[in-house]
């Protein structure tokens, strides 16, 4: 096994209570292991990059794969950095992606007729052609080359989509083991011609964002790969969880993070806004994000006559993120699907009630009356109740909210906590793998 050996001091988690503690100063080991992701470094995708930070925290040296950057600006400087340490695959132009593939044909027939059949295989039933799959398999030979070079151990691909069929060829070209994350929804939207079942007998191991999520995956694979499927929340890190606590505003305003599309439902809150309006409720409304609907969405605003009543921010950081919600009297995500949103964590560590759906795993965190409303997704009466629920709500009724949410969240989501799990299982994955692995040059071998 090709390891890290560093010194980790500090290491700050927390107890059931909710409280921080110290776990001291301790020596860690750990694999090299890469990243493996579509898009990365990107605004909606901060949670990968608590995660890999946490295990470098740990000790492990982590290699950023992506296939491509993001098209929009990055506004936080933590994204920026990290679009630093990131490789990008097609960056590299078909020329090379050709020699890539060629190089693995010439050196590994066998391995690579194997791969072809594989792409064959994850062709049939998808939504992309096959030339489509022959580009992963490209990226996954350039991503064989770059395992040999750094001594990788093992992959782990963040999304079952494409990201997880790189990897899975990756290791069907004699690389390391991978291992995948699924969030969903779009993986449960179509698990069959993402071939989720064979992604998962592949691997290594799966990871589920939430119980839900682990049980989407159980309906998938067979019963023989039920103990390879994990659970790691998402998690936090000071960003959040080292914020002062600051009681709730005294303003009327909600605010909604998140992309601008179908699923997370923002048409039906401006319908939801207007019906307040009808009611005398005085509701203003922070559309946090940007996205493919946003014209849609303006032209239902204009509409309802809410112009002056609702403000779409475009992109913004982290740190606006965490300024407009400690702006709003609480987060509002009338989701329609999902997986278990990462903003409701972050709203909840500020100390914001949320309003949400009784969808996928959200209702793991969010509890109805405790530490904010849940209500039936597509019902726009029952989000307008619950929106009106808010807002006429006594600040110290939303402050105890807030703080019962905050302490439920510090308790599942610590982001080096989660990232020890992961750890874990890496490094039983390294151990476990073949000494004589193909992807390792003879000299690295034991």
């Amino acid at each position: 096994m090709l390891c890290a050996d560093v010194w980790v001091a500090d290491v700050c988690c927390f107890s059931s209570s909710g409280a921080s503690y110290d776990r001291g100063v301790m020596r860690m080991t750990g694999p090299a292991i890469a990243y493996l992701i579509n898009q990365y470094p990107k605004v909606s995708h901060s949670f990968i990059r608590r995660e890999i930070l946490a295990l470098e925290r740990l000790g492990f040296v982590v290699h950023r794969w992506a296939s491509r950057g993001w098209d929009a600006d990055c506004p936080d400087p933590a994204d920026l950095a990290e679009q630093r340490h990131t490789r990008y695959l097609l960056a590299l132009g078909p020329l090379r992606l050709g020699a890539a593939l060629l190089s693995a044909l010439l050196t590994r027939p066998k391995a690579f007729i194997g791969a072809v059949g594989l792409v064959w295989q994850c062709s049939r039933g998808s939504e992309r052609a096959w030339p489509v799959h022959f580009v992963y398999l490209a990226q996954a030979c350039i991503a064989l080359k770059w395992a040999r070079e750094t001594q990788v151990s093992h992959v782990h691909a963040h999304f079952g989509t494409n990201p997880a069929e790189v990897a899975m060829l990756l290791t069907a070209l004699g690389g390391p083991p991978f291992s995948f994350t699924v969030h969903g929804p779009e993986e449960f939207d179509k698990p069959q011609s993402l071939h989720l079942r064979r992604k998962i007998q592949r691997s290594a191991f799966v990871v589920a964002i939430s119980s839900y999520g682990r049980s989407q995956l159980y309906r998938w694979a067979a019963l023989a790969d039920w103990p390879k499927v994990k659970v790691v929340h998402c998690g936090l890190d000071g960003q959040f969880t080292d914020r002062v606590f600051l009681p709730v505003t005294a303003l009327p305003r909600i605010v909604c993070v998140g992309r601008l599309c179908e699923q997370k439902g923002q048409l039906l809150l401006i319908q939801a806004v207007h019906l307040l309006s009808q009611q005398g409720v005085a509701c203003e409304l922070v559309l946090a994000g940007d996205g493919e609907m946003r014209v849609e969405i303006e032209a239902l605003i204009r509409g309802c006559g809410l112009i002056n009543s609702v403000r779409i921010t475009g992109w913004i950081g982290g740190e606006q993120v965490s300024h407009e919600l400690q702006s709003a009297r609480a987060l509002v995500l009338p989701s329609f699907a999902e997986g278990l949103p990462v903003v409701i964590m972050e709203a909840m560590a500020l100390g914001r009630p949320v309003i949400s759906t009784f969808v996928a795993g959200i209702p793991e965190l969010v509890r109805s009356g405790e530490n904010g409303w849940l209500v039936p997704a597509g019902d726009v009466e029952a989000l307008a109740e619950a929106m009106r629920a808010c807002l006429e709500a006594a600040p110290d009724r939303l402050d105890a909210m807030g703080a019962a949410g905050r302490e439920r969240v510090l308790k599942r989501h610590c982001a080096d906590a989660e990232a020890s799990k992961l750890a874990a299982w890496f490094e039983q994955s390294a151990a476990s793998a073949d000494k004589s692995a193909t992807f390792l040059a003879p000299k690295q071998r034991r």
